[in-house]
């Protein structure tokens, strides 16, 4: 709302522009960063669901490896 109304009433030149950017872009990244640490506070099987997936990823056969056909 804020960089909303900034963007709206100011002159359009390459300094406002990057500034509404790197703006909206750090307040994102923050709100981002700031779920991502409840989430896993609140949740943290799911760290323990990412090691199972990361860990039968790693035994899936890929194009250089083949399943065993007997």
């Amino acid at each position: 709302m804020l960089f909303g109304g900034f963007g709206l009433f100011a002159r359009a030149n390459a300094t406002a522009i990057v500034a509404l950017l790197i703006g909206a872009i750090s307040v994102s990244r923050a709100i981002f960063l700031i779920l991502n640490l409840i989430l896993k506070l609140y949740h943290p099987y799911l760290a323990r669901l990412d090691a199972h997936l990361r860990r039968a990823a790693a035994q899936r056969p890929g194009p250089d490896r083949t399943i065993n056909a007997q």
